[in-house]
């Protein structure tokens, strides 16, 4: 054990338990760059953090011990304090990360204990991402999905329903717009059942759910919050990464991230996880297939949804899995102010709503209500969009959740604007959902919820030459040019010339 003083370092590392020590006290300790310490008051209050070394005598000098502010959140330590510092073992967990790594298969308790850590905050970056590698290579069988998910679901909060009938959907994703939740959930709810619906903010899109709902609403809510929503309305739109509900999945997330590693087991405990978590026992997964799309191959999504099946039942949940069409955009806007439009205008049965998203949101709820029994599914859920009962449940949540009513065309959108026209005559082929997706990023959403790009064309659409394709809104004229220049080296919009002698890409 040594004494060190405390030095406050006013820096978020991100949930992330840091200390940093001068190089000369770790050489003379033998500590090194990673290891685990035990920080302990003289309270006798302890907290283990990972090890960061410093050369810099000015950051951290000699005697002394960083915190970050992410540590001292969790213990009570005062500027100058001294404190006593212990090496500490690394956890159980590595070993069992170590045993998958080497084919083995893992047990429940053995997952227990990884996903214990990973949301405690136990197991670094680099250390998850070996898990996740692991499972990456070793492809979990259906006994480790289900162990891994039950895992998942016992580390974190759940909401419970008693016996009711608690319905739930998911979309695996991969289209751009695609808003049909925030279609479903309030028909659901309107029909008298509970969907307690928890959606995440986005990754690679131009929007995630959440960042779409929080242009209404605040997303953002306790448990305790989130429960008195349902109970006025039957339904909610929360963002699930600001509740405890298998709370490793998004430390996950983080990690597989940068090079898109998916793991079918680990996508799969995801996403069921999160639906056991908020009571779901009733659930329908929408598989969106085709060019462009996240999975581009039908066996692919047929693989996909057998294990789905296979593991839900083993959960004892109630699931359908649909495979739907993602070879194009659903919807006109893309980005959060213009998705919110979107869906305003299609709910309250305006002219300008979207065709697709009205049609593909209503036959996922009929879906949804068949398999929870619903022997009139179609004719209800045409009765509740049809006479504004649909509608006005969306607005009875969104104001549960802290907003109000908003006209669609009084929704901000960003101050600059640029139409891209067609460069000739033809029919629209194919539009290409990466492709939007990243125009509407690079022109600042979801970050900036009023950017992003609005679709005036639809696939089979038939264009004259200098017709507007879509307008690109940005509050930023520097975005907006490099979003510009983006369009002009990787279009992705495709017209069969009307000329059979040209086809224009």
């Amino acid at each position: 054990m040594l004494k060190l003083k405390v030095k406050k370092i006013k820096i978020s590392t991100g949930n992330v338990l840091v200390a940093v020590m001068n190089i000369s006290d770790s050489q003379f300790y033998d500590l090194y760059n990673g290891d685990r310490i035990k920080i302990e008051n003289s309270n006798g209050e302890n907290i283990t953090t990972f090890l960061d070394i410093t050369n810099s005598d000015e950051l951290v000098p000699k005697g002394t011990i960083g915190i970050f502010e992410d540590t001292t959140r969790h213990i009570n330590i005062k500027q100058g304090e001294s404190v006593t510092i212990s090496a500490q073992k690394k956890p159980d967990s590595i070993t069992f990360i170590k045993k998958k790594l080497a084919g083995k298969k893992l047990s429940y308790e053995e997952f227990y204990s990884i996903i214990k850590d990973i949301s405690n905050n136990r197991l670094s970056d680099i250390e998850i991402t070996y898990f996740v590698a692991a499972c990456y290579t070793h492809e979990l069988n259906d006994k480790e999905t289900v162990d891994l998910t039950k895992a998942m679901i016992n580390t974190g909060e759940s909401l419970h329903f008693g016996h009711r009938l608690v319905l739930d959907k998911h979309c695996v994703g991969g289209v751009a717009g695609n808003r049909t939740t925030m279609m479903v959930v309030p028909i659901i709810a309107a029909a008298g059942y509970l969907m307690p619906k928890t959606s995440s903010r986005s990754i690679t899109s131009a929007a995630g759910t959440a960042d779409t709902v929080e242009v209404l609403c605040n997303v953002t809510f306790s448990i305790d919050q989130m429960k008195k929503v349902i109970s006025k309305t039957n339904a909610c739109l929360a963002w699930g990464g600001a509740l405890k509900l298998a709370p490793s999945d998004d430390k996950i997330i983080k990690v597989e991230s940068p090079i898109s590693l998916d793991p079918t087991g680990q996508l799969l405990a995801s996403i069921l996880a999160k639906k056991k978590s908020v009571g779901a026992n009733v659930l329908l997964i929408d598989i969106p297939v085709g060019r462009g799309a996240k999975i581009e191959d039908l066996s692919e999504a047929k693989a996909l949804k057998s294990k789905f099946k296979n593991i839900a039942k083993k959960l004892g949940m109630k699931i359908k899995v649909v495979i739907t069409d993602g070879s194009s955009p659903i919807g006109k806007g893309i980005g959060p102010a213009l998705e919110a439009r979107d869906v305003l205008w299609t709910l309250s049965n305006d002219p300008r709503g979207c065709k697709d998203l009205r049609e593909k949101g209503m036959d996922l709820a009929i879906k949804l209500l068949k398999l929870a029994g619903e022997s009139k599914a179609k004719k209800k859920v045409s009765e509740l969009i049809e006479s504004g009962k649909a509608y006005e449940k969306f607005i009875e949540i969104i104001r549960a959740q802290g907003g109000k009513e908003v006209h669609a065309s009084d929704i901000k959108l960003g101050k600059n604007s640029l139409d891209i026209r067609a460069s000739e005559s033809g029919t629209i082929t194919f539009i290409d959902n990466k492709f939007v997706n990243r125009v509407a990023r690079i022109a600042g959403a979801p970050t900036d919820k009023e950017a992003g790009i609005y679709l005036h064309i639809r696939k089979g659409d038939i264009v004259s030459k200098g017709q507007k394709l879509f307008t690109i809104y940005s509050n930023s004229l520097e975005k907006m040019d490099y979003a510009n220049e983006y369009v002009k080296k990787h279009f992705g919009i495709e017209i069969r010339s009307s000329d059979p002698l040209f086809n224009k890409v």
